[in-house]
């Protein structure tokens, strides 16, 4: 890229704070890692001593057997991946606790790369170098990262459970309104707060003479927080720099740059997600100048319309930074609108005066937070299925490309084809330079790389990895049975249903409702019948029959496919919801479902 200096020779490392890494790391650390841990400390009735391994972090190898058997299929599933993603949490933590004759000892992973001999090194053996000093930082920062994250999390748990028995003296139910599937990892009603923060990120030299990303603006300045909000905006605000210039600081000045627009996903201990939505431009001035950032962040998901607010962030910043400001004031003290709504922000141009801004959000909630386009560019509908097979079944996926905005956005969009399920492990939509060991976790994984660490990807130890390259719209790495995953009869409805390129399709609108209608079907027609094998106690909690679900299909590629599909991660949230909810109020999943059944009554009486 003409953009970017050649890679620094060892003892050039610009590796940033250990900590920033970490931070960014538990940001996208897998939710279901986060949510075990969280269910384990604030429920202490259900703990068993697998949860001891996970708040000492010792290998879930030396934990004893479970004292009783786990009550349901999904509780083991749960368990099962709590433990492989405990190794995972152990690894990138850089903390490694080995036993011996009872006392534990600790070393970090990786060593330091040559001094002086490094210019005779290989590119192989100067990337090795690179994660061993990084590996090293790690191992000095981890453990004490590690125990200030454990121990919050025992704080707020135990102020959890003081309120729930001050309030409750029996356990509280969940609430009843959702289908499960229904309710988006993002959240999206009326009323929120458009973004939480406006940050702006340049690129500052550090000590050694390398550029760093450093946060050199925020709007607004919170104060007065209580200790654990602050904490929590600290860690926020220290892994947003390491995903606003994912590709390294190896950067010069330039005079040219064209704008481009990416985001990122970060998640939180208790499974709630911030979006950063982010455009990195060149300031204006004269001569050689660095780009910067402006990352707004939120926790609603609605990428059309934050798209839509970051030209105007880019036509403002064109003028002034002073002008940018107030647009963002009125935009946050502005309620997000409902589906469908309009809102309207006034905002004062010099030359231009006042100009009306209106924001529209989509009328279909489940779509609003992805865009299907850059996907069906990039990938053939075949492609598409395959990926979609691979999903479907928690595999690895690695997706790469030169944009960081093709990258996002068609990461975003392959995750959506779930819907009404969610993607519950490691999602990355782009990994920075110091988070590319991402690829050799033993957990499933989706995750978006830059074309250009695709030397330093494939050098990784990859099992069973899906490795997309958008570019040039093919697979680089397989499995060898994508095509198979899925029912036959099933696949070749759904091509017919899908969208080419040389289809003539109107609208965006129009492209994410085909796509998503035809993604939706295929779930209706494999897993619809799933509220008739849910049996209701006196209780009101439900009791999932896989047994009889898995039979009730009467073709066997649908069978064999579904036997496959109920020991995912995702199913089982989905599931475990379905049994605490019997009373929903209807979702777009479930409209789809009853018009198949009403479908269905019809030919049957025809």
């Amino acid at each position: 890229m003409p953009r970017r200096d050649k890679r620094p020779v060892s003892g050039q490392q610009k590796t940033p704070t250990s900590a920033r890494v970490h931070v960014a790391w538990l940001w996208t650390a897998p939710f279901a890692y986060r949510k075990a841990l969280a269910v384990q400390l604030t429920n202490p009735s259900r703990v068993h001593p697998t949860s001891a391994q996970v708040l000492s972090l010792r290998p879930p190898g030396d934990a004893p057997p479970l004292a009783a058997p786990l009550s349901s299929a999904g509780e083991r599933r749960g368990a099962a991946s709590l433990s492989a993603q405990h190794r995972l949490l152990a690894r990138l933590s850089g903390v490694r606790r080995l036993r011996s004759g009872g006392a534990e000892s600790e070393s970090a992973p990786g060593g330091g790369g040559g001094g002086g001999a490094g210019q005779k090194l290989s590119a192989r053996r100067r990337s090795r170098g690179r994660t061993g000093r990084l590996g090293s930082a790690r191992g000095m920062a981890g453990e004490s990262f590690v125990r200030f994250f454990r121990n919050s999390l025992r704080r707020r748990s135990s102020r959890r459970a003081d309120e729930s028995r001050d309030a409750h003296p029996t356990e509280s139910k969940p609430d009843i309104g959702e289908r499960p599937g229904e309710r988006s990892s993002f959240p999206s009603s009326a009323g929120h707060l458009f973004f939480e923060y406006l940050v702006v990120v340049s690129l500052k030299k550090n000590a050694k003479g390398d550029y760093e990303p450093k946060i050199t603006y925020q709007f607004p300045k919170r104060e007065n927080l209580m200790r654990g909000q602050r904490e929590e905006e600290e860690r926020l605000l220290q892994a947003i720099p390491l995903f606003c210039f994912p590709d390294g600081n190896e950067w010069a000045p330039l005079t040219e740059f064209n704008s481009e627009t990416f985001s990122f996903v970060l998640t939180n201990v208790d499974g709630s997600r911030k979006i950063g939505y982010c455009r990195r431009l060149l300031p204006s001035g004269r001569g050689a100048r660095l780009p910067e950032v402006y990352c707004i962040v939120s926790c609603l998901g609605c990428f059309g319309l934050f798209s839509k607010i970051l030209d105007e962030v880019e036509k403002r910043r064109q003028i002034s930074a002073a002008v940018i400001y107030p647009f963002m004031q009125g935009l946050r003290e502005s309620p997000f609108p409902a589906p469908g709504k309009t809102v309207t922000i006034k905002s004062f141009i010099p030359d231009s005066g006042t100009e009306h801004i209106e924001l529209t959000r989509p009328l279909d909630s489940h779509l609003e937070h992805v865009e299907f386009q850059a996907l069906f560019q990039c990938l053939s509908p075949e492609k598409i299925l395959q990926i979609f097979a691979s999903a479907v079944l928690e595999r690895r996926i690695v997706f790469l490309a030169e944009e960081l905005s093709s990258l996002s956005k068609c990461i975003h969009a392959a995750a959506a084809l779930l819907y009404p399920f969610t993607w519950a492990h490691t999602y990355i939509p782009v990994v920075p330079e110091q988070l590319l060991s991402t690829v050799c976790c033993p957990t499933p994984f989706m995750v978006g790389i830059q074309k250009r660490y695709l030397d330093e990807v494939q050098e990784q130890p990859m099992e069973e990895v899906l490795l997309v390259d958008l570019c040039k719209g093919n697979f680089l790495k397989l499995v060898g049975d994508e095509e198979e995953i899925l029912p036959a009869k099933l696949q070749s409805e759904m091509l017919s249903s899908l969208p080419t390129m040389n289809n003539n399709v109107q609208t965006s609108e129009e492209l994410n409702t085909r796509v998503s209608d035809a993604f939706v079907q295929f779930f209706v027609k494999t897993i619809g019948h799933y509220p008739a094998h849910i049996k209701w106690g006196k209780n009101g909690q439900g009791s999932f029959q896989e047994r009889s679900f898995c039979k009730a299909l009467t073709s066997k590629t649908s069978r064999k496919f579904l036997k496959k599909f109920v020991k995912t991660q995702m199913f089982s949230l989905f599931i475990q919801e379905a049994e605490r909810n019997k009373k929903s109020v209807e979702g777009y999943f479930q409209k789809r479902l009853n018009e198949y059944e009403e479908q269905k009554k019809q030919r049957r009486l025809s």
